[in-house]
Parts: C-alpha cells; sequence; structure tokens
C-alpha cells in the first residue's frame, strides 16, 4: 500500500506544477525528502493568493480563506484528508513544528487581495509582504533546517518584499483591469499622482518615475537581503524563487509606464536556467 504522505506530496507537487510553476522547479531542486513538504506549504500558498482569481465577489473568497484558518485552528467542518493540501499541509506541519499562526496570518493577509482598498504607504507594503512571502520564506526555511532557519530571518524579510514587489509588478496589468492598486500611496504622491491618475494611464512620464521608484524599492531590499552575508547551504532552496526577482525589477525600471500594459516575465527556459544557475552557484 502507497504512503499517503507521500501520495499528498506527490500530488501537491503536480497540483503546484499548474499553480506555481517556479516553485514547482524550485522544489526539484530542494533535497528529495523534503520536496513534499515544501510542495503542499508551496500549493497552500498558491491557494490563498490565487482566491481573487477564482471568485467575483469578496465574501465568498472570504469563505474559502476561513476554511483553511478553520482548518489551521482545529475547527474545520467534515473530513480533511479528502483534500491533499490541506492533508500535507497538516502533515508538513506536525513533521516540521511549523507556527500555525504564520500560517493564519498569511491567511489574513490575503484578505487585502479581495478588496481594492490601496496600501497607504511603504510600511503597508513592507507588513503585508512580511506576512506573506517572506512568511513563506521563513516556513520553507524551518522544513529545510530548522537551526539555519532562525539565523537567515533578516535575509526572509528583505528577500520576501523584493519578490512581493517583483510580483506586484508582473501583475500589474491585470490588477490594473481591476481597479487594484498594490503601489503603495506615498509613492504616488511623491510623484505627484493619486490613485485613479494612475490606474487610468495618464501622465506616463509620473507614471514611469513611479514604477521606477517601486522597483528600486525592491531591488534595494534584495540588495540588503544580499547584504546579510552567506545562506546557510540547507536553507537555500527556500530562496531559489528568489533568484527570479531581479529581471523583473530591472526591466519594470526600464520599461517604466509600459509596465501597465507590457508582460514583464522572461520566457520559461529563462527562468529555468536561472533557478538552475542559482541552486548551483547559491546566490539569488
Amino acid at each position: 500500500m502507497a504512503d499517503p504522505a507521500r501520495q499528498n506530496g506527490d500530488i501537491c507537487l503536480a497540483t503546484l506544477r499548474d499553480t506555481d510553476r517556479d516553485r514547482y522547479l524550485a522544489c526539484l531542486l530542494s533535497p528529495q525528502d523534503k520536496r513534499g513538504a515544501l510542495a503542499a506549504l508551496y500549493a497552500f500558498n498558491a491557494e490563498i493568493a490565487r482566491v481573487r482569481d477564482v471568485v467575483r465577489e469578496p465574501l465568498p473568497g472570504e469563505i474559502r480563506l476561513q476554511w483553511w484558518r478553520d482548518l489551521l485552528e482545529g475547527n474545520a467542518q467534515g473530513d480533511s484528508t479528502g483534500n491533499p493540501i490541506a492533508a500535507g499541509l497538516l502533515e508538513a506541519i506536525e513533521t516540521y513544528r511549523l507556527p500555525r499562526q504564520t500560517l493564519v496570518d498569511m491567511i489574513e493577509a490575503r484578505i487585502f487581495d479581495l478588496y481594492d482598498d490601496p496600501l497607504t504607504d511603504r510600511n503597508a507594503l513592507e507588513g503585508y509582504a512580511g506576512e506573506t512571502a517572506s512568511a513563506l520564506i521563513q516556513l520553507a526555511s524551518l522544513i529545510l533546517s530548522p537551526a539555519d532557519a532562525a539565523r537567515s530571518a533578516e535575509s526572509a524579510g528583505h528577500a520576501g518584499v523584493a519578490q512581493a514587489i517583483a510580483g506586484f509588478l508582473l501583475l500589474m496589468p491585470i490588477h490594473r483591469r481591476r481597479h487594484q492598486l498594490y503601489l503603495p500611496l506615498d509613492i504616488l504622491s511623491a510623484t505627484g499622482l493619486d490613485r485613479d491618475t494612475f490606474l487610468r494611464g495618464e501622465n506616463r512620464s509620473r507614471i514611469s518615475a513611479a514604477i521606477e521608484a517601486f522597483a528600486g524599492l525592491g531591488l534595494e531590499h534584495l540588495s540588503k537581503a544580499r547584504q546579510q552575508g552567506t545562506l546557510p547551504a540547507a536553507v537555500f532552496p527556500a530562496y531559489l524563487p528568489v533568484a527570479l526577482a531581479e529581471p523583473v525589477l530591472r526591466r519594470a525600471v526600464r520599461g517604466g509606464a509600459s509596465v501597465l500594459d507590457t508582460v514583464l516575465q522572461p520566457p520559461q527556459w529563462r527562468r529555468q536556467l536561472r533557478l538552475m544557475k542559482a541552486s548551483v552557484t547559491r546566490r539569488f
């Protein structure tokens, strides 16, 4: 009979191939004995990150997120073993003693995605990124090596902000169509813009300045993450997806206002090569 935990890990990995191809590849470049737990964690993240994409109104989205919260707090209705991602996540939590509150905080942060409220300033942006992208890196690090994870928390914080900003830039055309914006209001104000003017695409020169400042903030955090020193080899696989942030951030600086309508994502083969290179050099 097949091991249920291994089956769940395999299903999570297969699901991740469709919902988050870059983290799927990062899993394949991670130690084999950790892949199932990492895949479950990443698949969970993909599920809560895409809720806005699969609902038309905020309330159904909040209900979906509440199901995950109930699961983590032990209040889920019905048998969660029928959901391989849920079962795999619970197995990873127990095996690697992952902090449930951090996962609950990730879910709570994703409620913001369901609405069109603005991020007021950089602190709000960094707080959101800290509870989502940075937390995900730290949780993956705990799976890979708990002792080393504690020593690399500062790197995870900065790397997550850089990764989140790169993600927002990649998704800006989609977010703009649904009148959603993750570029903080204080950056818009500093460039003489407000939210509605930005979303309408008016005054391209000022929009270019705002995007350059936003991408520059991502590059600043990426630099700070690198300045923390060499990461322990055991936790480096948790940082592999961060290696994909810099090309996006630099293309955004060059592209300016064209980011509103242009796909910044490098082709899949380039991303795969960059992940493989990062895995060998241990530099993100």
